[in-house]
């Protein structure tokens, strides 16, 4: 087996993920069109492929993108397209060409990486570590009838998304500055939204300043009105897009919405009947998963006030000791002796914020002796991640 880059521009051959992620065998006309649709929203990634003979029967693709993690953006490997044909799966395969992947994204700049899995345990092995999935809301928007009389201190504005794109882009970016997890696509995959132009786009504004946004479709008269998304930097956002939503009440039956892991729907409003569900299910629907690909990197993030000597082990890309110190609330990497051993899971998970001290030794992850937990929570607190973008 060979693993070898393959440039965006040289690629023919989509045989292997036709397989893996289609309807299959394609009409030569959908075949033609999955192959207009990856090439030409490829920017920005780095493809490998596994080879046997000369032929590619595996391949990964990684998207330059970047994500908040802790207040401050850094560039983030977004793993996607990963697959091989049936003959040689389960011959490790996709674990020597993601290893190869993940060392070349590493080695370009890239600090942490995301995906969502065909099966979490895989990549757990791999130094991934689960972290909490977008929320499905569902309800009337008769439920919302208080909205309508209410007088709000600010406007909305739809617009078909091809139009209000760059508002869109511009408020993305706003919030990939300020929200933990947040994660954005590069300009050149980021604008295949605006391409297909699917969706409409609400925006609520706070005097000329956009405060919310939402990207929809409604699916027929009677039907439902779909939000992809609801964004928002205050209540006041929130509201000024539900309130828009409510107008819909005789047109649409139901509104569904997708919104963020630490949102409360039920919460939005007296007397709102909701249904609030997350479904995680594989090979499809997975919660998204992350890990740290250089400790050093992190030098810099917002931390809190705690100071820990750790371990790293059993893995090819961050195993090794340092001494973690935020007694200046700004993370300072050093060598130093470890007194907490983890996995690159478990360190992943307390720097997203997804794992306490505790959950360590539970989960499998390492072991904090008890004199060391307080440090470790002080140092990386809770804090619930929204990764936002899908692939």
């Amino acid at each position: 087996m060979q693993i070898r880059r393959v440039p965006a521009d040289e690629r023919e051959d989509f045989r292997t993920l036709e397989y893996a992620f289609s309807r299959s065998p394609l009409p030569e006309e959908g075949r033609t069109k999955m192959r207009e649709g990856r090439v030409d929203y490829a920017g920005g990634g780095l493809t490998l492929v596994a080879e046997e003979d000369g032929v590619a029967v595996a391949e990964g693709t990684s998207i330059s993108m970047r994500q908040n993690v802790r207040g401050t953006v850094y560039p983030m490997a977004g793993i996607a397209a990963v697959a091989a044909q049936p003959h040689v799966r389960r011959k490790g395969h996709i674990r020597a060409l993601l290893t190869e992947l993940f060392g070349q994204v590493r080695d370009e700049g890239h600090v942490v990486s995301a995906l969502y899995p065909f099966r979490a345990s895989f990549y757990g092995r791999l130094g991934f570590v689960g972290t909490p999935k977008v929320r499905n809301v569902r309800f009337n928007p008769a439920d919302l009838g208080h909205l309508l009389r209410a007088d709000l201190p600010g406007s909305t504005e739809w617009q078909q998304i091809d139009s209000g794109y760059p508002l869109y882009r511009e408020f993305t970016e706003r919030l990939l500055s300020q929200r933990h997890g947040f994660s954005v696509f590069p300009d050149e995959r980021a604008v295949q939204l605006r391409d297909k132009n699917e969706n409409w786009l609400l925006t609520a504004k706070s005097g000329d300043e956009i405060i919310g946004a939402s990207v929809y479709r409604i699916t027929d008269h009677g039907g439902t009105l779909q939000a992809r998304n609801l964004l928002y930097t205050s209540p006041l956002g929130r509201a000024l897009l539900l309130q828009f939503f409510a107008r819909h009440v005789d047109q649409v039956a139901d509104i569904e919405v997708t919104v963020a892991p630490d949102e409360f729907p039920e919460l939005w409003a007296t007397d709102l009947a909701v249904h609030v569900e997350t479904k995680v299910s594989f090979p499809t629907g997975g919660a998204p998963m992350a890990r740290v690909l250089s400790v050093e990197a992190l030098q810099g993030m917002q931390v809190g006030e705690g100071r820990v000597g750790v371990e790293i082990v059993d893995d090819d890309f961050i195993a090794g000791k340092y001494m973690l110190d935020g007694t200046s609330s700004s993370l300072e990497v050093t060598s130093g002796d470890p007194t907490v051993t983890l996995t690159a899971a478990g360190f992943s998970g307390l720097v997203y914020g997804v794992l306490s001290p505790e959950d360590i030794a539970v989960r499998g992850f390492g072991s904090v002796p008890a004199e060391a937990v307080s440090e470790l929570a002080k140092l990386f607190p809770r804090n619930v991640p929204y990764f936002f973008s899908e692939f």
